[in-house]
């Protein structure tokens, strides 16, 4: 098996597995445990993966968040809930705003079902999804493009940005403690905070195992969003922050919203 092959094949085992071995790779691919370690070491300098003891994994960490290709690929009912939820907040003829991520793709792809809409976006899956659609005001953001995040990136998106206005914001995050809201990365936290405002209203989009979790740059305060939207309900201690700071969370799969 070629190289590339080989890394492709581990990459999708930890589509599947979220880790991987190198003693088991090793053996299923019957090559030595040091061809391993090559193949993880050049998947973590492309920002793929992020070696651990004894193998890879594709899970978040406090300075990692995996690449697009995966997360694009992993809780796919999850987000089409969350992305069915989050188009109740828009009408036909509104002007929208969505971030990069594949949470937010899938919001994306939802939207010719609004038309006609204004959308704009940093979010490189979005644009191919949209780009020939009727009905459909796409306003691409340019900038510095991510493969790792499949979006752009940097001052030119910022400035781009900072001339324009929408009805909604749709923000997503990978991680969420206590009433903070958190990013691995400051350059998509730059971008991020720059479409906040341009959004009358705004709404955070987060997947239920992402709270009580950190990251290393502070991107927001749940209070600073109108809208806060995840899969299915938290942990118990995070339901009670977000009652306790009088916020509402809509909980997709239950099709209910109400203060939790």
């Amino acid at each position: 098996m070629k190289r590339e092959d080989r890394q492709k094949a581990i990459m999708d085992l930890l589509v599947t597995h979220g880790e991987v071995e190198v003693d088991n790779l090793a053996e299923q691919f019957a090559v030595s445990k040091m061809t391993i370690h090559r193949d993880l070491d050049d998947l973590e300098t492309e920002g793929v993966i992020r070696k651990i003891r004894g193998g890879a994994t594709i899970e978040s960490g406090t300075r990692f968040e995996s690449d697009f290709r995966f997360r694009e690929r992993q809780s796919q009912d999850a987000k089409v809930a969350m992305a069915e939820a989050a188009l109740k907040l828009i009408d036909p003829g509104m002007s929208v705003i969505i971030n990069d991520g594949s949470m937010a793709a899938f919001l994306g792809k939802f939207l010719i079902k609004k038309r006609p809409l204004t959308v704009i976006t940093n979010n490189a899956a979005i644009m191919d999804a949209l780009r020939n659609e009727s009905g459909i005001t796409l306003i691409s953001l340019g900038g510095c493009y991510s493969s790792k995040f499949n979006a752009y990136f940097g001052s030119v998106t910022e400035v781009g940005l900072a001339n324009l206005r929408a009805d909604i914001s749709f923000i997503s995050t990978p991680a969420i403690s206590g009433l903070e809201v958190f990013h691995m990365d400051d350059m998509v936290v730059k971008t991020k905070r720059a479409m906040m405002p341009c959004g009358t209203r705004r709404c955070l989009l987060v997947n239920h195992n992402r709270f009580d979790h950190t990251a290393l740059h502070k991107l927001a305060t749940l209070d600073e969003f109108d809208y806060i939207i995840t899969d299915k309900a938290p942990s118990k201690s995070a339901l009670a922050i977000i009652e306790n700071a009088g916020l509402t969370l809509t909980i997709a799969q239950q099709d209910s919203e109400g203060a939790s």
